[in-house]
Order: C-alpha cells, then sequence, then structure tokens
C-alpha cells in the first residue's frame, strides 16, 4: 500500500512538471510525446513542478504534521501556508481566481475564516469561483484520511473553500479524492465511487458519461473550470495505456496541460504506485520548498500517517 500512497503525490508532481511546458500554447506537443523540457509560466527547470504540486505540498505538511485538516486550526495553517509562505515566497505561477484572493489577503494574517470571507465578496461579484485550483492540490486530504469516506468528503470540501466560494469546485474535490482513496485501497480507478455523497441530481454522473464519451481535448476549452479540469482528467485516464500513456493523454488534450495532468497524475498514482512512474520523471522532479522523488515520498508517507 505504500507504494500507492507515494504514487499519490509522486505521479501528480511528475504529470504536473510534465504539462508545465505546453500549457502557454494550451495545446500538447506535435507529435504526441510530452517530454521533461521546462520553461512553461514559471519558467520553469526541466522537472519542476508549478503551483499545482506546491499548493498541494502545503496542505500536505499540515496533514503531515498531524493536523486534523477538518479543524479550523489546520485551515488557519494552511490558509497561511498558502498566504505567506507560497504566495508570499515561493510562488512561480498562480491561478488567475487564487491570485486574485490571495493578493487580497496578504497582509490581513492570512487566516481561514478571512480566506472564506474574500471568497465569498468575490462570488458575490463574479459568481464564478469553481475554477479548477483546488482540485489540482486535494490530493493530500485523500491520503490524511484514508478508509474514511466521511472525513474526506469533510477535509476535501473545507479545505477547497479556503479559495474557492463555489460547492461544486468543493464537490469535485470530495469525488476525486474518494476515487483516490478507493485506488489506494483496492487498485481500481473508478471516479463514481463518490457519487452518493455528492451527486444529488445526478449532475456528476452525467459530467463522468460525458468525459467517457469524449477525448480530453474536448474539454480544453473548460479546463479552467472545475468540471472541466476533472472530465478532461477522467477521459485521459479512460483513454490512457496505464499511468504513463493516462498522464501523457492528459497533456496531450490540451488546455490547462499540466493542471489536468496532475488531476490525473494523482489518481492514476493512487492506483498503480509509485513504482509505475517512469525512472527519467522520478529522477528529474523538483520543486519548491526544495522537495524531489525523495522528498515527496516521505511527505506522502508522513501525510498519511499523520505522524
Amino acid at each position: 500500500m505504500d507504494d500507492r500512497i507515494i504514487g499519490t503525490l509522486l505521479a501528480a508532481a511528475c504529470a504536473d512538471a510534465l504539462g508545465v511546458a505546453y500549457e502557454p500554447e494550451q495545446r500538447g506537443p506535435a507529435d504526441g510525446r510530452p517530454r521533461m523540457l521546462g520553461g512553461g509560466y514559471g519558467p520553469y527547470a526541466p522537472g519542476e513542478y508549478s503551483d499545482d504540486t506546491q499548493m498541494a505540498v502545503v496542505v500536505a505538511e499540515v496533514a503531515a504534521d498531524g493536523w486534523d485538516l477538518r479543524t479550523e486550526e489546520a485551515l488557519d495553517r494552511i490558509a497561511a501556508g498558502f498566504v505567506v509562505d507560497w504566495f508570499g515566497g515561493g510562488a512561480t505561477d498562480v491561478g488567475t481566481q487564487t491570485r486574485s484572493l490571495l493578493s487580497r489577503a496578504a497582509g490581513t494574517g492570512g487566516g481561514a475564516a478571512r480566506l472564506r470571507e474574500i471568497g465569498a465578496e468575490l462570488h458575490a461579484v463574479s459568481g464564478r469561483t469553481a475554477g479548477n485550483g483546488s482540485l489540482m492540490r486535494t490530493a493530500p486530504v485523500a491520503l490524511a484520511f484514508r478508509g474514511d469516506a466521511d472525513a474526506i468528503v469533510d477535509a476535501a470540501r473545507a479545505v477547497s473553500a479556503l479559495t474557492h466560494h463555489d460547492p461544486v469546485a468543493g464537490d469535485a474535490c470530495a469525488l476525486w479524492c474518494l476515487a483516490i482513496d478507493h485506488a489506494i485501497g483496492t487498485g481500481e480507478l473508478d471516479v463514481r465511487v463518490g457519487l452518493s455523497r455528492v451527486d444529488g441530481g445526478g449532475y456528476w454522473a452525467a459530467r463522468i458519461a460525458e468525459a467517457e464519451a469524449e477525448p480530453p481535448s474536448a474539454f480544453a476549452s473548460s479546463s479552467g473550470w472545475v468540471v472541466g479540469a476533472l472530465q478532461a482528467a477522467w477521459s485521459a485516464i479512460v483513454r490512457g495505456d496505464g499511468l504513463r500513456g493516462g498522464i501523457e493523454a492528459a497533456v496531450n488534450g490540451g488546455g490547462d496541460t499540466d493542471t489536468v495532468a496532475a488531476i490525473a497524475g494523482a489518481l492514476l498514482g493512487a492506483a498503480y504506485g509509485a513504482s509505475a512512474v517512469p525512472a527519467e520523471w522520478r529522477s528529474v522532479v523538483h520543486g519548491w520548498p526544495g522537495l524531489d522523488a525523495s522528498g515527496l515520498t516521505t511527505l506522502a508517507l508522513r501525510c498519511a500517517r499523520r505522524d
């Protein structure tokens, strides 16, 4: 099981790093063979992961220190990690919605309540706070509460709501985390396992069916939206051949290439394990705050064991 726990974080980071080179053009490589080229919006060194993994690391470190991610104390620590540590000194690329929120929170202490307050204000103005930024970082929640579906759902929604007021984003995070938890425990890829907890009127069941009927490229233009990002990631997973094939399909689909790949990579890593991550990816992956494959391995295990 450790292999799958490690794979969740490691594969997501590698997938993120693979996708960064292609994000500015919003399309995968012409030959369909993505490579660890770096560049992108960082600009990144080859193998360097972006904000997707950087923000996930903040969440994972709080869980690894033993904090219950459902509590206000833990959420305050995550919020401070986002605002002070990451946005204030480590961020190399920040999504539009997240930047708007964190820039307003900077200098205010960065507490969870303040972030939620700003998020509600932004939602009241735009009605659009369901970006993909909370889904891309959600995997550590599944690690922190393995086997406890109720806790996973509550924590996924709480961590999402720090920056994404729209409950659709929280439901996407809960759905994906439940699928990761299922994959770690069984080795199976099944994003429907959590539908009874988030679906209500069948909205997500219909979106999943759409993803299975269309290639990842069909969702490229909407991949900045949490629903489009989840659909693109799931479409890539069901069409890819194993872990590498699924991640490459996510990048080749275009759109928000690093984020979609990171989302897909977390679930694929949970099912196939770290041992399935190509050695050439593991050897170069790295990023803020100074983690490489070994550091990501240690963090994943600490997060899962919460010690």
